[in-house]
This record gives C-alpha cells, sequence and structure tokens, in this order.
C-alpha cells in the first residue's frame, strides 16, 4: 500500500477527525472572506511618482530649459527608473516618473527628494516654492467625487473650505489616499495695477512689490515681564484684507503719500483667475477621492458617506454638498454578476452529478466538496493579502467545475467498485486508492500552467497574480477534499445505490449511457485499424491553429462599461480663458442633453493649461440607458458640435489603465528626437498620416506648434549704457504679467497670497509693451521701449519631454469596430510610408504599447507554459514520450477556443488567453485519466498497448462525460454572462466553452490513436 493509499484510508477510517478538519476549512473561509477587501480588480501598483514646480507668469519654453531640464537630469540618476516625461506649460511643469515593477515606491519617493534637493541651485531663484511630489498610481481610478456649489459664496470661497476642511476630513478617513481639489484656488488679495497711474506718480513695479512685501513682518515680538505680571507683545504688522491693503502707502511724492489704491484696483479674488470648475450647469469646486492601495473600496466608499451629514454641517449653510460620482453601485453589481455566476455554476455542475448517478446522496458529496474547497481558498487568498475581485471571483468559479472534476473521478471510481459489488468502505478505500496518484498528477501539471505565469516579470504577471495563485489555492485544497471528504463520505452515506436499484428514469439514463459508450468503444476500435486516418486529423487540427491564431483579432484587456466617462476638451493652442468659456458651454450642454447621462463634472484650466478642460461623466444604471458607454460616446461624437478651434475627446473610463493613458484616449504614438527642429517638420506629416487612417477616430497631437507669442528683443548695449540689467527687465515683466505672488498672508488654518499683476484690461494686447517702464542709473524711469523691440512668433502652449528628449504625442481612439491589433497595424503601415529620418524615433505607448509588447509574446505565453507542462509530466511519469501523448489533446482545445472567440466576434486578450491556460489544464485532466490507466493495464496486467487504450477508454468514458458536461455547463454562466461586468467574463466563457465542445470529442480518438503510434515507436512490431 502506498503512502497515498494509507492517507485515505486514515481519513476514511476517522469519520469524526476528518468533518473537524473539514469545519475548520470552512470557518477560515469564512473568515478570510470577512477579512477580505473588495476591489473591481486586482491590485496593479505601477511604482510611480509626480513631481510638479511652479514659475507664475514663465513660459512653456522657459519652464521646459530652466525648470524640466534640470530636475530630469538629477531625477534620472534615480536607479530603478524606467520612464521619466515632463510637460511644461505656462507657469507650471509636471514631471511623471515610473519605476520598475516591484521597486518599493517609499524608498523611490526618498530617492526623489535627495534629486529634488540637488537640483536647487539649477532652479530660478523666482519659484515661490520647492519642487513638490507626490506618489501615484497611474492604473487606479478616483472611486467617488464630491461637487460644492453655491448661489451666495464666491468660488474662492468655496476651494478654501473645500481644501482647509473637507478635504483634510475625508482624508481621516480609513481607506481614503488622495483628495484632490479642484475647480478653482485659494482667496488672494489681488492687485491690478494702473500702468497709467504708475507713470504719473513715477513709481516702479519693483517698488510696488517691495512695498507688498514690506507690509507684512511674521516675527515674535516677545514679552514684557514684571515681579508679578507678563504682557505678550503683539503688534499690528499683517495686512489682512483687500481694503487694509488699498491704504498701504507705497510711495512718497511732493510729501504726500501714494496709497496703493491710487495706482492699483485691489480686490478680493483667487489665486489663479484662470481655473474654473462645473457640476451640470453650476459653478462647482470638486473634490476627487482615491483610496489607498489596500483598501476597501465598498467599505470605504460606505465610511465616507456615512460622514456626509458631519461634512456638510462643517460647511457654511449656503454650501450645497453633492456626491456626484461613485464607483461602488457598478463595482457592487458586477461583484454580485460574478458571485451569481459562481451560484450558477455551482448548482449546474451538482446537476450534472445527480443526472448521472441519479442519486441525490451521491450527488450530495460534490455539493459539500465544492464550498468546502472553495472557502478554502478564500482562507489562503486572504493570508495572501489579496482582494475579492473579478478576477478572483472568476478563478472561484472556474476552480468550482475543476473541484467537480476531482470529485466526479473519484465518486465515479468510487460507485464502480460498488456496481461490482464491493462494500461501501471497502468501494471507497479501493476506488480513491486507485485514482489518487492521478488526480496528483492531474492538479500539479494544471498548476504549473498558471504558475509559469508568476515568472514574468511585468503588468500580466500582477495582473493575473491573484487569478493564478486563487486557483492554485483551490486545486490544492481541492485536492485534499478529494482524497479525504469525499472517500469518508461515499463510505459513510448510507442508501448508496446498487446496480439496477435506481429509479425508472436513472435506469433508462443509464441504458442509454451504456449505449452511447459502446457505440464509442466500438468507432473507437475501428479507428485505431486505420491509425494514419486519426493522425492525419490531428495534424490537420494543428494546421488550424495556426491559421486561426494567424487570424483571430488580438487585443489586450475587454474594454469594461463602468458606467463613466472621461472627457478632454482642447481649444487650439493660444485661445484664451475667456474665448474656452463658450465652447466649453456647447460641449456640456451637449452632455446633459444625452438621455443616458445622469451627471457631469469638470475643471477648466489651472496647471492643464487655459485653453484645456477635463470632464467625468456619470451614465444611468445599464438597466435604465439600455446602451453601453461605448454606443453613447458614438453617438455623442456623430452629434458634437462643430466648434472652430475646439474638439472633445470621449473614453470609457476603465479599472484597469495600463501604462498610463492619453488625454484624448487610451492610445499614444509619440515621437522622440535629440533636434527639437526635425520634431517639429515631421510632426505633422505623422499627425495627418494617422488622421488619414479608417481604424483611427479622435487623432490628437500635444505639443504641436501654434500659441501666439511676442517675442522681446533687448538691446544689450543700450541697456548697459543706461543701467538696466537682465534680471531687472525679467522682474519688471513678471511683476506685470504673470500674477506673481509677492506676499504670504498667515491665518490660523491656512496661508492666503497677494497677487499682483498689471489690470487685466491693459494685458489683452501687446500694445501694453508700450507703458512698461523700468529703472536705469540714478533711478532714471525708461520706458521698455528704449531698449527693447518686440515681434509676434508662434510657440507651442506646452512642450514634452521623454527620456531626456524632446516629444509629441499623438493620441488616437479606435473606431467602432476596430480591434486595437487592426489599429496597431493601420498605424504600422503608415509609419512604414512616412520613412521617418534616423533622428527622430517613434514609439507606441499607453495601453497600444502594452499591447504591442504583448502581442510579440502571446504565443511564447501558450507555448512556455506547454514546455513546463511537458518537463513536470517527463518527471512524474519518467518518459519523455509519455507527456507528449497527453499534450496531444490540445491543438484540438485551441481550435475550439480560437473559433468560438472569432464566432461571437471577440478578441484574443488577455481574458481569453486565461481561458486557453484554463483548457489546457481541463482537456489535459480527461487525457491523464486515460492514459494513466492504460499504462496501468500495460504494466500490470500485461494488455497490449491497443487493448490497454482500449479498455481504459472504455471505464474512463464515463468520468470523462461526466466531467465535460460539468465543465461545460459550469462554465456556460460565463460565456452566457450579461448585466454589469460581463465584458470580463464572456471572453473566459468562450474560450472555454469553445474548446470543450471540439476538444473533448476529439480527443477521445485522436489521444488513443497517438498514444498507440507512441507505442508502437517506443516497441516497434
Amino acid at each position: 500500500m502506498t503512502p497515498l493509499s494509507r492517507a485515505i484510508g486514515w481519513f476514511v477510517q476517522h469519520p469524526v477527525a476528518t468533518v473537524l478538519l473539514s469545519v475548520a476549512v470552512v470557518l477560515a473561509g469564512l473568515l478570510g472572506l470577512r477579512l477580505l477587501p473588495v476591489a473591481p480588480l486586482p491590485q496593479v501598483d505601477y511604482p510611480a511618482i509626480n513631481v510638479s514646480a511652479s514659475l507664475p507668469g514663465a513660459s512653456p519654453e522657459s519652464m521646459a530649459a530652466n525648470v524640466a531640464t534640470p530636475l530630469e537630469r538629477a531625477l534620472g540618476t534615480i536607479p530603478g527608473l524606467t520612464g521619466i516625461d515632463s510637460a511644461s506649460t505656462q507657469g507650471s511643469t509636471q514631471v511623471e516618473l515610473t519605476f520598475a515593477l516591484g521597486r518599493n515606491v517609499d524608498d523611490a519617493a526618498r530617492d526623489v527628494q535627495a534629486a529634488i534637493n540637488a537640483a536647487r541651485a539649477q532652479l530660478p531663484s523666482g519659484m515661490p516654492g520647492m519642487p513638490q511630489y507626490r506618489k501615484v498610481n497611474p492604473s487606479q481610478a478616483p472611486i467617488l467625487a464630491l461637487a460644492l456649489s453655491s448661489d451666495s459664496l464666491s468660488p474662492g470661497q468655496i476651494y478654501d473650505v473645500a481644501s482647509t476642511v473637507i478635504a483634510q476630513k475625508l482624508a481621516q478617513i480609513p481607506g481614503v489616499g488622495e483628495v484632490q481639489v479642484g475647480g478653482s484656488s485659494l482667496p488672494a488679495v489681488r492687485v491690478s495695477l494702473d500702468p497709467n497711474a504708475l507713470n504719473q506718480y513715477r513709481i516702479a513695479l519693483d517698488d510696488v512689490a517691495a512695498a507688498i512685501r514690506n507690509a507684512n513682518a511674521l516675527k515674535p515680538l516677545g514679552t514684557i515681564a514684571s515681579r508679578s505680571r507678563q504682557w505678550q507683545l503683539e503688534a499690528t504688522l499683517q495686512l489682512r484684507t483687500a481694503a487694509e491693503y488699498r491704504s498701504l502707502v507705497v510711495a512718497m511724492r511732493d510729501g504726500r503719500p501714494v496709497h496703493l489704491g491710487d495706482v492699483a484696483a485691489v480686490s478680493e479674488g483667487v489665486e489663479d483667475r484662470y481655473a474654473s470648475g462645473f457640476h451640470n450647469a453650476r459653478p462647482a469646486v470638486l473634490l476627487i477621492v482615491s483610496r489607498q492601495p489596500d483598501a476597501n473600496i465598498i467599505e470605504t466608499v460606505d465610511a465616507i458617506t456615512a460622514q456626509m451629514d458631519t461634512l456638510q454641517a462643517l460647511l457654511p449653510a449656503s454650501i450645497d454638498m453633492q456626491l456626484v460620482m461613485d464607483r461602488s453601485p457598478v463595482i457592487r453589481a458586477t461583484l454580485r454578476e460574478a458571485e451569481l455566476t459562481l451560484l450558477l455554476a455551482v448548482a449546474l455542475v451538482v446537476l450534472v452529478v445527480l443526472a448521472f448517478l441519479g442519486h441525490w446522496r451521491a450527488a450530495l458529496v460534490p455539493a459539500l466538496a465544492i464550498p468546502v474547497s472553495l472557502l478554502g481558498a478564500l482562507a489562503i487568498i486572504a493570508l495572501l493579502g489579496f482582494s475579492l475581485n473579478t478576477l478572483s471571483l472568476m478563478a472561484l468559479i472556474v476552480a468550482a467545475v475543476l473541484v467537480v472534476d476531482d470529485a466526479i473521478v473519484v465518486l465515479e471510481n468510487i460507485a464502480r467498485h460498488r456496481e461490482l459489488g464491493a462494500s461501501p468502505l471497502q468501494a471507497a478505500l479501493r476506488g480513491a486508492g486507485e485514482v489518487g496518484a492521478t488526480l496528483l498528477s492531474m492538479n500539479i501539471a494544471l498548476a504549473v500552467v498558471f504558475v509559469s505565469i508568476l515568472f514574468l516579470d511585468d503588468f500580466v504577471e500582477k495582473l493575473f497574480r491573484e487569478f493564478s495563485l486563487t486557483l492554485v489555492a483551490a486545486m490544492g485544497v481541492s485536492l485534499l477534499v478529494s482524497l479525504s471528504l469525499t472517500p469518508m463520505l461515499c463510505a459513510r452515506l448510507p442508501g448508496q445505490a446498487r446496480p439496477g436499484t435506481g429509479i425508472g428514469l436513472q435506469r433508462a439514463g443509464t441504458a442509454l449511457f451504456e449505449r452511447l459508450r459502446n457505440a464509442y468503444v466500438g468507432s473507437l476500435q475501428a479507428m485505431l485499424r486505420w491509425l494514419a486516418l486519426p493522425l492525419l486529423l490531428f495534424a490537420g487540427v494543428i494546421a488550424l491553429n495556426v491559421w486561426l491564431f494567424q487570424q483571430v483579432p488580438k487585443g489586450i484587456v475587454p474594454k469594461q462599461d463602468t458606467a463613466q466617462l472621461r472627457g478632454f476638451a482642447r481649444g487650439d493652442d493660444g485661445l484664451s480663458f475667456q474665448v474656452m468659456q463658450p465652447k466649453i458651454e456647447a460641449y456640456r450642454q451637449l452632455l446633459l442633453a444625452d438621455p443616458a447621462i445622469s451627471d457631469i463634472i469638470g475643471y477648466i484650466g489651472g496647471r492643464s493649461g487655459v485653453n484645456n478642460a477635463f470632464i467625468m461623466i456619470k451614465m444611468k444604471p445599464l438597466a435604465e440607458r439600455r446602451v453601453s458607454s461605448q454606443q453613447v460616446i458614438d453617438r455623442l461624437r456623430a452629434n458634437m458640435p462643430k466648434i472652430p478651434g475646439g474638439g472633445m475627446f470621449l473614453w470609457v473610463d476603465q479599472d484597469l489603465k495600463l501604462e498610463g493613458g492619453g488625454d484624448s484616449g487610451q492610445y499614444e504614438l509619440q515621437l522622440l528626437s535629440g533636434d527639437l527642429a526635425a520634431l517639429r517638420q515631421w510632426t505633422p506629416r505623422v499627425d495627418d498620416a494617422l488622421r488619414a487612417l479608417p481604424e483611427l477616430v479622435d487623432v490628437a497631437s500635444k505639443g504641436d506648434e501654434g500659441m501666439r507669442q511676442v517675442v522681446l528683443d533687448i538691446d544689450r548695449d543700450a541697456a548697459a549704457r543706461l543701467g538696466v540689467d537682465m534680471r531687472m527687465i525679467a522682474s519688471v515683466l513678471n511683476n506685470a504679467f504673470s500674477q506673481r505672488q509677492v506676499a504670504t498672508l498667515y491665518d490660523t488654518l491656512n496661508q492666503y497670497r497677494v497677487v499682483m499683476e498689471l489690470d487685466p484690461r491693459y494685458t489683452q494686447d501687446p500694445s501694453t509693451l508700450e507703458q512698461i517702464h523700468v529703472i536705469g542709473k540714478d533711478g532714471q524711469r525708461l520706458p521698455l521701449s528704449s531698449i527693447a523691440r518686440w515681434d509676434y512668433g508662434m510657440a507651442p502652449d506646452r512642450i514634452y519631454h521623454s527620456q531626456q528628449f524632446a516629444s509629441v504625442w499623438i493620441e488616437f481612439a479606435l473606431a467602432p469596430g476596430v480591434s486595437l491589433e487592426q489599429a496597431v497595424k493601420a498605424v504600422d503601415r503608415a509609419m512604414a510610408g512616412i520613412m521617418l529620418p534616423t533622428q527622430v524615433q517613434a514609439r507606441l505607448s499607453g495601453e497600444a504599447g502594452g499591447f504591442e509588447k504583448l502581442r510579440a509574446r502571446q504565443l511564447w505565453l501558450i507555448l512556455g507554459a506547454m514546455l513546463a507542462v511537458y518537463l513536470v509530466l517527463g518527471v512524474l511519469y519518467e518518459s519523455v514520450v509519455q507527456p507528449l501523448a497527453i499534450l496531444s489533446t490540445l491543438p484540438s482545445a485551441g481550435v475550439g477556443a480560437l473559433l468560438a472567440l472569432m464566432a461571437f466576434g471577440n478578441e484574443l486578450n488577455l481574458i481569453s488567453l486565461l481561458g486557453l491556460f484554463l483548457l489546457v489544464g481541463v482537456v489535459m485532466k480527461n487525457t491523464i485519466l486515460i492514459i494513466d490507466f492504460a499504462l496501468s493495464a500495460e504494466r500490470e496486467r500485461g494488455l497490449s498497448p491497443c487493448d490497454a487504450i482500449c479498455e481504459a477508454a472504455r471505464l474512463r468514458f464515463r468520468p470523462i462525460l461526466m466531467t465535460s458536461v460539468a465543465a461545460l455547463l459550469g462554465t456556460l454562466p460565463l460565456m452566457l454572462a450579461t448585466g454589469e461586468g460581463w465584458e470580463m467574463r464572456q471572453p473566459l466563457g468562450i474560450a472555454i466553452v469553445g474548446g470543450l465542445l471540439v476538444s473533448q470529442w476529439l480527443t477521445l480518438y485522436t489521444t488513443p490513436a497517438i498514444y498507440l503510434a507512441l507505442a508502437r515507436l517506443r516497441r516497434p512490431a
């Protein structure tokens, strides 16, 4: 007796211990279920850090040269850095750093801070503060958004309360990660200077700035103390309101004070007048909330909504706060649909057992084995720190099929011994002992398929780690349950059936099954006489596989309907904030008029540029709108108003974002060059070529020329003669045109700024430069025109760098009905026709770049998994030949899966690729059943290979038929999935069902034929 048989015997003979161990597994699983965080998909952490720097008023070119470049040089030395991209706009630079997967983001953050400190000496001295960094996850979508609006308070006042009070309270809620506030800026005292008044009083801009800075002092004044008392010194050393600043003396002329109000309009405003937000038709301030990486989304959202009344109480009565975007309803519905699919799959496989064995007591065995195995898997994945998400639930659905396979193999073999007259105890011991080693081989081989995925060092491994290990955990627990609880129940449950004791329907079913099996065995024996026929069939299947793999459309991940759209509205470069407002209003009216849209929020300007707007769109529930989100986008695109100088791009927000994504879509082509002139020369050609492709829509380039520019040419000789240096000229222009923050107001809860610039009336035309004066030697006031002349030109409104090279991004979306593979091939053809020079490089990035990497590896992933299985089977069987017979089942499964995907209009993507991996295991398990019995019959009973394989096929026909039907019915709910989240479940079900339908019948003939052919090679006649 083998050690495995002895272990089975111990469990069969100790029913109380076996039951208690099973109960312990169930309790551990229930506890794990309680502790598991809930998420739409596994957490894929792309270690990424955003570095932001500002220099109000600086041009994009100045920001790129003086801020972005020194930062990039310092940051580029950090170990583990895989990408460094920057975007420089008016007064702002954003540097995105991405690190190798597995790099600890906290360690990377310390390196980033050290690099920022090292770059400090190379940065401009006029920056209001040092560059700041924050850890980000480009693959993480916000979980909810709040909109604050008021009919009586200004946006700046609302923003102040939102950032000072609400954002801080939200950040304290467990599970909340980052809270972003947008749609306006903090209140500020705005000083709008009148150049005519300044010239009249002969006051320089620098003098006004110095007077404002010197108006405030924040220093300890000390105390006055006597023997019995102590007084704290306090003085009115700080101005706080616009009214107080109007009275500020900025100069003395003819013995009389000149107040700030005499030369400027001083008002209460905001730091940045080029930023606004909206909720539907109302101005609003927005709070966008993201979760912490390990947080339960449902619990986090519930915790926030539970605090809504408390948060509202902290606001002034005139501010209305609404929760306008909430991801949790869709996530709840998606998980609920997946859970229902799981329950349906379990019910169907139990019914299969009941139909084949005809007794409720026999069906009770897998009905108990499935929940014990699945709950055991939940306990394990909770210990591993995983989450309960769509992929892990899909793994449990598939696991239910595999678990019942194990139970069926044991149960059917025990039932066969009972039919031969053995007692329940003897049948349990013999039946489980005979198939124990076979089950072990089957589960090890299947586990190897998914464990091999874990050796990939990229996002595929990160995404499917939880799926793979959940499945492996369920299989491991299932193996233990099948060799312990299942045989014990078979031995102990009363009233097990003997031959001929079933009900009439069962007896009729048994007779039908016997006729079916006899017909199969007879046809198999006839075919084996003509061995070349099944072998030719097998060769044809392989060839068909190759052809189908080339023909099936390919993608990367299914597009989900998350009931949330993202929008990006862009105006032509150089358009002002005021001109953009009516364009945004036209797009907003289009969105609000669509019957499928519930709410929209967005913000214009700010760090993104005055001619850009970002929009978040909430859809009505799927059951209410009755059209997909993508269909809504197609409808909106067709009705998009033709607005000169503007455009809006829409896409469905995804739970999973791969390697970032663009503003106007998820797909990007990036051009890089060290030669800026060459880059600008070739960008329009590439842009025109992509716009001409019918496979693409919403093509838009970022970084192209188009912003009007005033270029000052300084006469340095004249400036030196008059005593004017370049620093003074820069300071004067900065004071006049950059919304310069010249002073800070300190409050008990926050800090506010005094912002100085020329009155907007004088900044609408370059002729204002005629009124600007600088100070020469001996305090002489000189018009700027005496040392400079100016001309007009064009420049980009933002400048991009990538890997420290100048770059341009051309974004695009897919036309309806076009797969990502078709689009990528079209782009490749277009780029081949352009023939870029060597100094300009082109590469796909974002999701398109991720697809290119995956496309080159899809076939190798499949072949690698098959090689891993072959090696393991070779070790288990101590043979280099027998594993080939087992693997011979796989081509037919591939044919069925690929045909099904094409028939249903699905792509071969990562989810359907998982289906192919699963087919490797499911189909291989049945083959192992036949070959194990055939080898045993040859070895122990001396049968010839032909007799042995025919006997094995006859004896294993019923369990193979049972497991095949169970697998088909168990995965059918995946294939027929509807409701929320069906996009992720359906491709998996289609691949498995299609593969099973073809392979399970073909392999009943090809596997014995290949076994026999290999046996003849092993022992030639």
